[in-house]
C-alpha cells in the first residue's frame, strides 16, 4: 500500500437511541448521567439522572411506540457509514465504524473493533454539524477514554464541526429548495430553521453551538439565493426549568398563525431521522400548527445518505488525513471567534473550530 492508501478507520459519532421499549429508561439514565448534560457532583448527578429518567420514561416510551418501538437512529447511521465507506474506497482499505454516546454500540465496543482492524490512521467524525460540549465534546471525550483504556494509540484526526462547509450547506439548501419548489407560492411562507435546544447557561460559558447554528442558517439562505425569504432560527426539545435558547419552535408556530403564513421546517442540527424529527416535528408540531390555524406545514427531510451530504463527509475526511494528526473544522481552519472554544480534550487542551 502507498502512503495515501493505508488502512484507514473512520468513526461516526451519534447520540444513539433505545433499541426496544425496555431500553427507554436505561437510555435516558445514561443520557442524564453524562456530566456534560448535568453539571453536578457525581452523587447528585447519579440521583438526578435516575429521577429524571423515571419521570420522563413514560412519555418517551409512548414516543418510541409511535415509531415502531425503537429508535431508527442506529440503522440510519449505519447506512451513512456504508455510503461513506464506498465513497472513500479509493483511499485503500477503509472501514467506517459507528459509535453511540448513550446506547449500543458504546465507544468501548467500537474501539475494540477498531483495534482488531489495526488501522494506520483514524478519523473521528461526529454527525453533529455544529459543535457543542454536550454532543460532539461529550462523544469525543467518551471515545478517548475508551481508546486509552485498551491502548488504542494511533495517529488520529478529529473533525470537530462543519457548520459552514460549502458542500454540507449546499446539500441542506438543495433539500429546502426541493420542498419550496412543491409550493405554489413563497409569498406567504416562513422558513423555520429548527435546532435542538440548549440551556442558555451552557452558551454563556463559551459553548459555540448557537453561533454555529446561526452561521449554518445564514449560509443556507445565501446558497438558496431567494430574494426576500422570510426565515428565522428557533429551538426545539427543551426540558426542565432552566432558561433555554429562544425563540422556541412552538412559539414561532404561534407567530406564524398570527401572521397567517405557512411554515417550512428545516431540522438544521440533525442529519438523520429519529424521534425528534419523526415525532416531535412531524407529529407534535404539525398537530400544533393545525390547531393554531397555520395555513400549511411542511418539513424538509434530514440529509441521511443524500449524495451531496455523503460527498461532503468524504471530502472532509480526505482533507483531515492530508494534515498531521489533530483537530480541524470542516473547512480546514478555525471558524469560531474568541472566546468561543471547542474543547476537544480536557487533558491536552486541544482545540479546533
Amino acid at each position: 500500500m502507498t502512503e495515501q492508501q493505508q488502512k484507514l478507520a473512520v468513526i461516526l459519532f451519534n447520540l444513539g437511541g433505545p433499541d426496544s421499549l425496555d431500553a427507554v429508561r436505561p437510555f435516558l439514565t445514561n443520557l442524564f448521567e453524562d456530566p456534560a448534560i448535568i453539571d453536578a457532583p457525581f452523587p447528585i448527578r447519579w440521583l438526578l439522572a435516575r429521577y429524571i429518567a423515571f419521570h420522563r420514561a413514560p412519555v418517551a416510551r409512548r414516543m418510541y411506540e409511535i415509531i415502531g418501538g425503537a429508535s431508527p437512529l442506529l440503522a440510519h447511521t449505519e447506512d451513512q457509514a456504508s455510503a461513506l465507506e464506498a465513497k472513500l474506497a479509493d483511499l485503500g482499505e477503509v472501514r467506517c465504524f459507528v459509535t453511540m454516546r448513550y446506547w449500543h454500540p458504546h465507544s468501548d465496543a467500537t474501539a475494540a473493533k477498531v483495534k482488531r482492524f489495526a488501522p494506520d490512521r483514524l478519523v473521528l467524525l461526529p454527525l453533529y454539524p455544529q459543535f457543542s460540549r454536550t454532543t460532539s465534546g461529550s462523544s469525543l471525550a467518551d471515545w478517548r477514554a475508551a481508546a486509552d483504556q485498551i491502548g488504542l494509540d494511533i495517529p488520529t484526526h478529529t473533525i470537530c464541526c462543519y457548520p459552514t462547509n460549502p458542500d454540507y450547506v449546499a446539500a441542506l439548501a438543495q433539500g429546502l429548495r426541493a420542498t419550496l419548489s412543491d409550493l405554489s407560492s413563497r409569498a406567504s411562507l416562513r422558513v423555520l430553521f429548527s435546532a435542538h435546544g440548549l440551556p442558555k447557561k451552557i452558551v454563556a460559558a463559551g459553548d459555540p453551538y448557537q453561533w454555529q447554528i446561526e452561521q449554518t442558517a445564514a449560509a443556507v439562505v445565501a446558497e438558496l439565493a431567494v430574494s426576500d425569504l422570510d426565515w428565522v432560527i428557533c429551538y426545539q426539545s427543551r426540558i426542565g426549568r432552566l432558561e433555554w435558547l429562544a425563540p422556541y419552535t412552538e412559539h414561532e408556530l404561534e407567530r406564524a398563525a398570527d401572521d397567517n403564513v405557512g411554515v417550512v421546517v428545516v431540522p438544521i442540527a440533525f442529519v438523520s431521522e429519529h424521534s425528534e424529527t419523526l415525532v416531535e416535528l412531524d407529529m407534535d408540531y404539525r398537530q400544533r400548527a393545525e390547531r393554531l390555524g397555520v395555513p400549511f406545514y411542511r418539513r424538509v427531510p434530514t440529509l441521511g445518505t443524500e449524495a451531496g451530504f455523503v460527498a461532503a463527509l468524504a471530502a472532509m475526511v480526505r482533507r483531515a488525513v492530508e494534515r498531521s494528526s489533530g483537530a480541524v473544522s470542516g473547512v480546514g481552519q478555525r471558524i469560531c471567534p474568541a472566546p468561543m472554544r471547542c474543547l476537544l480534550s480536557a487533558n491536552t487542551g486541544e482545540v479546533g473550530e
